[in-house]
């Protein structure tokens, strides 16, 4: 199959989006079908072979965060001669409402398109205002897919329809595989995002750490994630910032190996969350798992049973749930193993085969319409009834 994957964020900095649309068609090329992914990127970033640059992207203000987006004129001519010459079979357009290539793709594209819908957000005023502009668009996606209920949710009081829900997935055994490092581990609590983004939760961490360390003096945070270090500290007492230690921007195998390293992992997010890839992966590699309790979080964790949950921007609770796990090793060991059950479900081989699912759907049901039109432009030709049961036409 000559699948087309159309990524609305920049290639260059890197997502969970970005992440997922990455993952997603690795897995389809080891299954020996064809696949281009085009997506916003510098023209001179180093980019992988089945990835083709849109062109630069600019920063725009999305969804509680800034998203590196692609639109213009410039960009809709790339869009076109990339459908031009990938002539795919099923394209594949995640955030299609999104400012970027998505709505682009969706109003260029001839065939079979998916859907992918991965934002989570109240009910707003301009996405209302929007919704004519986006409705042609819409309307000629085949498939929808939603990462979550709460996407799912967010796209039904939006722009109305609905959507099959399959998350985003995971290769679980890429982190459950990988060694831990012994200057990761002993007394150590892991938080993996972007430093400078409020709802990415760490002030929230910081100002549950006093009471932290004030039980436990030998517990460090890990913090690996790009963004001003000492901005990041500012708010602790001068005496205990040297029990953070930034690690800045990991490579996958050094996430998976963090994660595989920490004695508990503390996802603090206050909001903008339609799934939580972060808790999947940490589950992967066996690290406990302490998170507010967003709706798409506690989905994730099963609703607390494959990782514990404390209210949302809580600073008190953190601190009292985090002090109590780091001092119970047993119950560390029951959230490790409930979790590396749990996430299982979020593994490829589960996600990428219900997403070829919906791309096989979707193209046969392309292929019997195709297949009626050409059988209706005989009928028409030779001058057949609608229906060959019907008998000839009398001759006029």
């Amino acid at each position: 199959m000559r699948i087309g994957i159309v990524c609305p964020y920049s290639w260059d900095v890197p997502g969970g989006v970005q992440f997922h649309i990455r993952d997603l068609a690795e897995y389809f090329l080891r299954l020996g079908h064809e696949v281009s992914v085009l997506a916003p990127a510098d023209d001179d970033t180093p980019l992988p072979p089945y990835v083709v640059s849109a062109g630069r992207a600019v920063p725009v203000p999305y969804n509680g965060s800034v998203a590196r987006l692609n639109f213009g004129f410039l960009s809709a001519a790339r869009v076109r001669r990339w459908l031009h010459d990938g002539s795919f079979d099923v394209i594949h357009i995640h955030e299609p409402t999104s400012p970027s290539l998505g709505l682009l793709a969706c109003w260029a594209a001839q065939g079979p398109i998916v859907a992918t819908f991965h934002t989570s957000n109240p009910r707003s005023r301009a996405m209302i205002a929007a919704y004519s502009i986006l409705q042609a668009a819409l309307e000629k996606i085949s498939a929808r897919i939603a990462v979550s209920e709460y996407a799912r949710r967010t796209l039904v009081e939006h722009l109305g329809g609905d959507a099959v829900v399959i998350p985003n997935g995971v290769d679980v055994d890429f982190f459950a595989k990988a060694a831990p490092r012994p200057e990761w581990q002993g007394d150590t609590i892991g938080f993996v995002g972007r430093i400078d983004e409020p709802r990415k939760g760490l002030p929230v961490l910081m100002k549950a750490l006093p009471r932290i360390l004030a039980a436990r003096p030998r517990t460090r945070l890990l913090v690996a994630g790009r963004g001003d270090e000492e901005e990041a500290v500012a708010s602790l007492p001068a005496d205990l910032r040297s029990r953070v230690e930034f690690l800045g921007m990991v490579s996958d195998e050094d996430k998976a190996r963090f994660l595989r390293s920490v004695d508990l992992y503390v996802a603090p997010n206050t909001g903008g969350e339609s799934f939580g890839i972060i808790l999947v992966e940490a589950m992967s590699a066996g690290a406990p798992v302490l998170a507010s309790d967003l709706d798409a979080f506690a989905q994730v964790l099963d609703r607390g049973a494959a990782g514990e949950l404390f209210p949302n921007e809580d600073a008190e609770a953190l601190a009292g749930a985090a002090v109590r796990l780091l001092e119970d090793p047993a119950r560390r060991a029951e959230l490790r193993e409930r979790g590396s059950a749990h996430v299982r479900r979020f593994d490829w081989s589960t996600v990428g085969a219900d997403i070829l699912s919906v791309y096989e759907t979707v193209t046969a049901g392309a292929a019997a319409v195709a297949a009626d039109e050409r059988a209706t432009g005989l009928r028409a030709r030779f001058g057949l009834a609608r229906d060959p049961a019907d008998g000839p036409r009398a001759p006029r």
